[in-house]
């Protein structure tokens, strides 16, 4: 679950030639001091050639040093007792109404207290056949996004959700405040996403991007904001958050996507996007299903202050 380890390759230059191999490595000022450098020539990450390294290895014009440090070990969620709002559960899925402000995968800066450590506390034990960083998490939500997220109970199931995932036969439909109001009742995004080129945490709509579809109509129209019903065809990183905000309407509270519009957290503290419904066949039963997550508190209290 941690990131690779870098690894480093340089050729000596004749300025070089005759210098201490730890005495390189240390001026080159990646590896660490010169007592970890020493660690890693010691535990035989260090090369030049068929040569014997050592930390006094004298260098020669030409050699070709790689520095592979070795792999850090994983890094294992822990169970946490989080209580989980279920909406549905048997041998086969679970369906949660996820809070916002819990991180579903484990990634680095967040490896514990996440949706798989709350888990890991429900099931005690993981399933046999499932990655302990994932289970049976079918597909995500972002960490201030709330409603509904389905979870598998087997890999036959979580299979079988991955390929109705896949085949685009799972409709999801979501409910955001946006600022402003679309002009036309209904509308489709259809936008290719990507990484945006300077801000990596963000994605953006791009030519070079991945093929994304959003279909949308307005529920209310409540002053300098409008209620929302988004349903994404495709699974975009941010989807709907960039889809909305391309066509001038981002989504209230959004960090991201929605800066420099007045206001926003005296409404609500978080992105205003919530995840109303999910509908698919289920993996056991083979009958269709909709299931519905009720609004969070905070997302009611904004639509009742708009409203009043």
């Amino acid at each position: 679950m941690g990131a690779e380890p870098a690894r480093h390759t340089w050729t000596v230059a004749a300025a070089d030639a005759g210098v201490r191999l730890d005495r390189f490595l240390t001026e080159r000022k990646v590896l660490g001091t010169r007592s970890q450098i020493h660690r890693l020539i010691a535990e035989g990450c260090v090369r030049i050639g068929d040569r014997p390294v050592k930390p006094g290895t004298s260098l020669r014009a030409g050699d070709a040093i790689v520095v592979e440090p070795p792999a850090a070990p994983p890094v294992r969620a822990k169970a946490a007792p989080i209580a989980l709002d279920v909406l549905l559960e048997d041998a086969h899925l679970l369906a949660i109404n996820k809070p916002a402000g819990l991180v579903v995968h484990p990634a680095p800066g967040h490896w514990q207290d996440t949706l798989v450590s709350a888990l890991l506390h429900r099931w005690s034990s993981v399933p046999e056949g499932f990655d302990p960083s994932r289970l049976g998490i079918v597909h995500r939500l972002d960490k201030d996004t709330s409603g509904v997220l389905l979870i598998a109970r087997t890999p036959a199931a979580l299979a079988d959700l991955g390929d109705q995932f896949r085949r685009r036969e799972i409709s999801k439909d979501y409910l955001a405040l946006v600022w402003g109001a679309p002009r036309q009742a209904r509308g489709v995004v259809d936008q290719p996403i990507g990484r945006h080129p300077v801000q990596r945490k963000k994605m953006a709509v791009s030519a070079r991007g991945r093929v994304a579809t959003t279909r949308y109509e307005v529920v209310e129209r409540l002053g300098r904001i409008a209620l929302v019903r988004a349903h994404p065809e495709t699974g975009r990183t941010h989807q709907i958050r960039v889809h909305l905000a391309a066509i001038g309407h981002p989504v209230v509270a959004d960090s991201l996507y929605a800066r420099g519009h007045p206001g926003q957290a005296d409404l609500i503290a978080r992105q205003a996007l919530h995840a109303e419904a999910i509908a698919f066949r289920h993996p056991g039963t083979g009958e269709r299903l909709r299931i519905e997550a009720p609004l969070p508190d905070d997302f009611a209290a904004a639509l009742a202050a708009l409203r009043g």
